[in-house]
């Protein structure tokens, strides 16, 4: 998904040390993923939400976000509760929902949504090269920054490539339907796709090396710690340690 909508601004989150919003974003996705309780992940859910407000997120691209998440989290809310075996909780046209499957399905749902919420707020207002420094600050090998930053920034090069394939099929009156001819034009779409990314890939490689690109991450910008960065990490680490707590309880 495209994080360009999210860069901009200047809330709090985007002011935050972009390591600091790293690491408290893996250690309470982490968290959250380990998560069993419904009430340890409602509690993640609003302290994700209450993120994604002070980061200031624009609501359109967030709740596209969130509708293409979900959209899925409806598949498993009907798939789950007939297939998880455990005691049943009430039965639909005749059929038994065990509660363990109804259980299981809430909790995907807000471990789903919480984190996603959460990576939005605290990463995806991160700029690439902002991004490409403190991964290199973190001590993540060149290769992977490399990696991470290439797929951050050309997934919405292609995807634009990819609605001008389209516009090219609708101007040329093409309608989408099961047949043969959707199928084979569906083949050749793919196709062109890949072979315009190859065609992609050559260029930025030549113009990278037209630069004097030896391979390496270059940090340009130097981040320092304030005291708000502590703060934030310390009550993070809070939220985390309650968590644990109401998990073993």
């Amino acid at each position: 998904m495209s994080c360009i909508a999210f860069y901009a601004g200047h809330s709090p989150a985007h002011r935050l040390d972009p390591r600091a919003r790293l690491l408290t974003a893996l250690t309470l996705a982490v968290a959250i993923a380990l998560g069993e309780r419904l009430v340890t992940l409602t509690w993640a859910l609003t302290l994700a939400s209450l993120l994604a407000v002070v980061a200031r997120l624009g609501v359109r691209p967030l709740a596209r976000r969130l509708v293409h998440l979900n959209a899925f989290m409806v598949f498993l809310w009907f798939v789950l509760p007939w297939s998880v075996p455990g005691q049943p909780a009430f039965a639909l046209a005749g059929i038994p929902l065990s509660a363990e499957g109804l259980h299981l399905a809430f909790a995907i749902t807000l471990k789903g949504n919480a984190i996603v919420l959460l990576f939005t707020a605290l990463v995806a207002t991160i700029d690439p090269p902002h991004l490409g420094c403190a991964l290199k600050h973190l001590a993540v090998p060149d290769r992977l920054v490399h990696l991470f930053l290439f797929v951050v920034r050309y997934t919405d090069v292609i995807h634009d490539e990819y609605r001008r394939l389209c516009n090219a099929m609708k101007a040329r009156a093409f309608r989408l339907c099961f047949s043969r001819h959707t199928l084979q034009t569906f083949g050749y779409l793919v196709g062109l796709l890949l072979v315009r990314s190859i065609e992609r890939s050559e260029r930025v490689l030549a113009a990278m090396k037209c630069r004097g690109f030896d391979g390496r991450f270059h940090v340009l910008s130097r981040f320092t710690l304030r005291c708000s960065d502590v703060v934030f990490i310390i009550v993070a680490l809070c939220h985390v340690c309650a968590w644990t707590w109401m998990e073993l309880l």
